[in-house]
């Protein structure tokens, strides 16, 4: 008959939380958005702002 030894149980810190819960954020967006960055949170830009971009100019 084996003994068993007994484990030490650890509790989660504060710290390793948020580092999981973070984690599981970022897998989590991976999934819906793809790999790579995605800005959470743009400026506005004016119409009037100038831009290269041939769609920008009417040119289409």
């Amino acid at each position: 008959m084996k003994v068993r030894k007994k484990q030490n149980q650890k509790s989660l810190s504060m710290d390793d939380y948020i580092k999981a819960a973070r984690k599981g954020n970022r897998l989590g967006e991976q999934e819906l958005l793809g790999p790579g960055f995605h800005s959470v949170s743009r400026v506005h830009q004016s119409k009037k702002l100038y831009t290269r971009k041939r769609k920008h100019k009417g040119e289409e």
